[in-house]
């Protein structure tokens, strides 16, 4: 007989995807399960507010939404227990994790500190940026080849798969909400004293912070670096020419085509300006001479799936530019390539899948095998069959993943056996849409039709309080 404290279902990550994965389990899970929750932070970390918030003081507790109430908000006849855990995730396998710290009242002890789990849902997300790296420098290091050494490949566009492990140790950082108001805060006055900016990266957090920053200190020289020759170039043609047209609209110079040589960054070259102060120099990798005394590295996202590299190598993609995404079927459940030693044929690679395989995919996907049916993935961490990397997108991953993992349960509890029709991830039409800002008032969209779209209906605040609805918890809460 399997007892309580074993029928556990683990969600690891509480981002759009996870949070959202582990407030239905909590719902949802019948009786004598639980769900634990595993994060960092201690509060919902709404990213897509981190950059204008670190320009325009005054909202940054908007950003920081408490956990507890949107896990505890639950059906009043769920019986199933939810356990929240504030701690990193050391290692990883496929029935088991360990942690930075011990919670002997939820049966994790010392020495080992080892959770063992029925299903697991992955939820870890990127590596993101160092402007709206919480848990790196705030940008004033007098090096600033030491924020770059983590991204250092991708800002040569040479994408590179993270460490396995994240150091508890390496940052007296906690994640705790006041240490994420105190580093926007501390950042803002770095943007805000910096007289010069480059901003290198073309993408939305690229093209949000030189926007929102030229408007909000329209004397500050602005300059916005990308290494392609279009900017957001996964979208359509008519974002960049509408970004293209703001920008010049504020008077920020843009370099297309070129990237930034580190080597000139680690040379710490400076100047001094006509009005005396002290500039960074830095040159493109074609040559050409740029001076900022602060330098945004906004060069995209890495996937953290280190831990995942430790359970399930193989599931990792090796090569191209979904390099170290995560490979799932369709079911959201962790996938392998169905064939390993590249000298199969695709019918025969078929033929040994099993039916449970076959059913986890769609007509025409590659097939791929699924060795551990308890490990599920979704959003940024995973390869989501076009989707783009966003918060909606993790959202309906969540909920694809969560009824399967109810499914099988459902059968584990009535003891049943064979397999389960399990329900297959597609992409919505909205899975390629985008909205980003262009200053304080200007939105621009991608719609579902594929067209750009522009609106000056923008908020200071990005609406903030409607992320705080979506989960439930009280706006009365904001300063807590």
């Amino acid at each position: 007989m399997v007892t309580a404290l074993n029928k556990t279902v683990v969600v690891l990550g509480l981002s759009y995807g996870g949070a959202h994965a582990a407030r239905t389990l909590s719902q949802k899970l019948p009786k004598g399960w639980r769900v634990v929750c595993i994060d960092r932070n201690t509060h919902f970390n709404h990213l897509y507010v981190l950059p204008r918030f670190a320009v325009v003081p005054g909202h940054e507790h908007k950003a920081f939404i408490p956990y507890q109430p949107m896990l505890t908000l639950r059906d009043p006849t769920s019986l199933a227990e939810t356990v929240l855990l504030h701690a990193h995730i050391t290692s990883l396998s496929p029935k088991s994790l360990t942690l930075s710290r011990a919670f002997p009242e939820h049966g994790i002890k010392e020495p080992e500190r080892k959770l063992h789990f029925d299903y697991a849902l992955y939820a870890l997300g990127s590596h993101l940026p160092a402007p709206i790296n919480l848990w790196g420098p705030v940008g004033n290091d007098p090096d600033v080849f030491a924020v770059t050494k983590g991204m250092a490949q991708d800002v040569v566009g040479k994408r590179q798969t993270p460490t396995a492990v994240v150091d508890a140790e390496s940052s007296s950082y906690e994640g705790t909400k006041p240490e994420g108001i105190s580093w926007l805060q501390r950042f803002g006055a770095r943007i805000e004293s910096a007289f010069s900016i480059l901003v290198v990266g073309g993408g939305p957090l690229g093209v949000q912070y030189s926007t929102d920053i030229k408007e909000r200190f329209p004397s500050k020289h602005v300059t916005l670096l990308h290494s392609r020759a279009q900017l957001l170039p996964t979208f359509v043609k008519g974002m960049h020419d509408e970004i293209m047209s703001t920008l010049t609209e504020l008077d920020i110079p843009t370099i297309l085509g070129d990237r930034l040589d580190l080597a000139s960054v680690k040379e710490g070259r400076t100047v001094i300006n006509p009005d005396g102060k002290r500039e960074r120099v830095v040159r493109t990798v074609s040559g050409r001479e740029v001076r900022a005394e602060l330098i945004l590295l906004c060069t995209g996202q890495v996937p953290n799936t280190g831990l995942m590299a430790q359970a399930v190598p193989e599931a990792l993609i090796s090569e191209g530019s979904k390099k170290g995404q995560t490979r799932v079927a369709r079911t959201m459940q962790v996938a392998v390539p169905a064939m390993s030693d590249g000298t199969e044929s695709i019918q025969a690679a078929l033929s040994g899948l099993s039916l449970s395989d076959k059913r986890a995919q769609n007509e025409g996907d590659e097939p791929v095998h699924v060795p551990y049916p308890n490990l599920f993935a979704v959003g940024d961490a995973v390869d989501g069959y076009g989707a783009n990397n966003a918060g909606r997108n993790s959202h309906y991953m969540a909920d694809v993943a969560v009824k399967n993992i109810l499914k099988l349960i459902e059968q584990s509890e009535q003891g049943g056996s064979g397999d389960v029709e399990l329900e297959k991830y597609v992409p919505g039409p909205l899975s390629k849409a985008i909205k980003i800002s262009l200053g304080m008032r200007k939105q621009l969209v991608q719609n579902d039709e594929g067209k750009a779209v522009t609106s000056m209906d923008g908020v200071e605040d990005l609406r903030a309080p409607s992320m705080w609805e979506l989960y439930g918890v009280s706006t009365d809460d904001m300063h807590r």
